[in-house]
C-alpha cells in the first residue's frame, strides 16, 4: 500500500476572532483524513496580536501564544512551523479565522501593506519554487496575495465577492476570480485552491462544501 500524502494545516490559534476559524480547521482536517491523506497541524511559535473576548467581542487584557492556542484544535499533535521544509509534506493548507490576517500575517491591519510572518513566508515560496500544491480558503488568500506579490507568479485566487478585499488582492498582483461558498477556484498552472469559506458562508454545511471540494481539488493537484 503506498504511504499517505502528508498534507500541512497551518493554524493561526483557536478561534474565529483571533486564531484560527474552528469549524473551517475541522472541517479541513476531516476532509484530508476522508481523502486517504494525514494531515500535519503545524503554527508559528510567536504571540497572538490580541485576544479578543468571542462571547463579547470585546479585546482582552492579556497574551496567547499562536501555537499553545492552536494546539487545543489539533489535540496536542502540533508542530511549530518552523521545523516544517517543502520536502516533508506533499501539499499544504491554510483555513481561515481572523488570525489568519492578525497572526500569520497583519493583513487585517495594514491591507496590502501587510507582513507576513517570516516563517509562513519561507514555507508557502518554498512550495512555490518546487511546484507543490497548496490551498487557502476565508480570508487566507489575501495572505497568498501578499506572499507572491513581487514574483514572477499572478495567482488566481478567492476570497468570495467582498469588493475591498478582492481590490486590495489585485493591488498585490494576485488576479481575483468571484466565487460562491461552495465552490473551489483552481489555479491549475500554479497549483493553487481557494474557497470563500466563512467570508460567504450562512452556514456550517455550506462551508463544508466548499472545503471538502477545495482538499478534493487539492488531492487531484498531487
Amino acid at each position: 500500500m503506498a504511504d499517505k500524502k502528508k498534507i500541512g494545516v497551518v493554524l493561526s490559534g483557536c478561534g474565529v476572532y483571533d486564531g484560527a476559524e474552528i469549524h473551517e480547521t475541522v472541517l479541513t482536517l476531516l476532509a484530508i483524513e476522508q481523502a486517504g491523506a494525514e494531515a500535519v497541524c503545524m503554527a508559528p511559535n510567536v504571540d497572538q496580536l490580541h485576544v479578543i473576548n468571542h462571547l463579547t467581542g470585546d479585546e482582552m487584557n492579556e497574551k496567547r501564544n499562536v501555537l499553545v492556542e492552536a494546539a487545543r484544535i489539533a489535540r496536542g499533535n502540533i508542530v511549530d512551523i518552523a521545523s516544517v521544509k517543502a520536502d516533508d509534506i506533499d501539499a499544504l493548507m491554510f483555513p481561515g479565522g481572523f488570525g489568519a490576517a492578525k497572526n500569520l500575517c497583519d493583513f487585517a491591519v495594514n491591507g496590502e501593506n501587510c507582513n507576513v510572518h517570516p516563517e509562513v513566508m519561507r514555507l508557502v515560496r518554498e512550495f512555490k519554487d518546487k511546484q507543490k500544491p497548496q490551498a487557502a480558503v476565508c480570508i487566507a488568500p489575501a495572505m497568498m496575495a501578499k506572499i507572491y506579490q513581487g514574483t514572477d507568479v499572478h495567482p488566481v485566487l478567492t476570497i468570495g465577492n467582498d469588493a475591498g478585499t478582492s481590490a486590495k488582492m489585485e493591488a498585490m498582483g494576485s488576479r481575483h476570480q468571484t466565487a460562491t461558498v461552495t465552490e473551489a477556484v483552481v489555479d491549475a498552472e500554479n497549483k493553487i485552491v481557494t474557497s470563500p469559506a466563512y467570508m460567504l458562508g450562512q452556514s456550517i454545511s455550506e462551508v463544508k462544501e466548499g472545503i471538502d471540494r477545495t482538499v478534493a481539488e487539492l488531492m487531484k493537484l498531487l
